[in-house]
């Protein structure tokens, strides 16, 4: 792994009060823009899974399939996206789960993954957690293993880790 060095912090940039008052809402669009910046985050998302024999690296739409994809190409490993209801075409199993306000469903094709294959799932930011431990459980669902989560961005105070159970979990930055 190459570009240790750079100062990921730097490339995130704060935004008060969006999308609503009282969040400070963290802004990886500068990461991205800056190619130094953005090797660096998939180099340091990938670090722990180096020859971990991973087969594939799953992510939710849409911030992480921009990350998800790179991280797989790094390993080696497939990409499988994880969508929202009714953006799939092939047969697919589905998980709902509960929002701060109402409930989401999330995707995946049944062939996804071949059973028992490792998957690392990845997505740009841990907040309440819901979101991916609804994915871990569709990985589950279609005969993977879950062996680790790497995640970009950890929002500490929202406890997220809570709902991801004893999954290793990664994360290159906590606020």
């Amino acid at each position: 792994m190459s570009n240790q060095t750079v100062d990921l912090e730097k490339h995130i940039r704060g935004i008060p009060d969006w999308p609503k008052e009282g969040i400070l809402f963290r802004d990886i669009t500068p990461l991205l823009a800056n190619p130094e910046a953005f090797a660096a985050a998939i180099d340091a998302l990938c670090v722990d899974f180096v020859n971990t024999g991973i087969g594939y690296v799953a992510a939710v739409e849409a911030r992480g399939f921009i990350f998800g994809a790179s991280v797989a190409e790094k390993l080696q490993a497939g990409f499988v996206p994880i969508r929202k209801k009714g953006k799939l075409p092939s047969e697919t199993e589905s998980v709902t789960y509960d929002l701060e306000y109402g409930t989401d469903t999330l995707e995946i094709h049944n062939d996804a993954v071949k059973k028992g294959s490792k998957v690392l799932m990845v997505d740009d930011l841990l907040a309440t957690g819901g979101t991916m431990a609804a994915a871990c459980e569709l990985i589950e669902k279609v005969g993977g293993k879950v062996v680790g989560i790497t995640f970009l961005i950890e929002l500490t105070e929202l406890a997220g880790r809570g709902k991801l159970g004893d999954y290793k979990i990664k994360t290159v930055i906590s606020y």
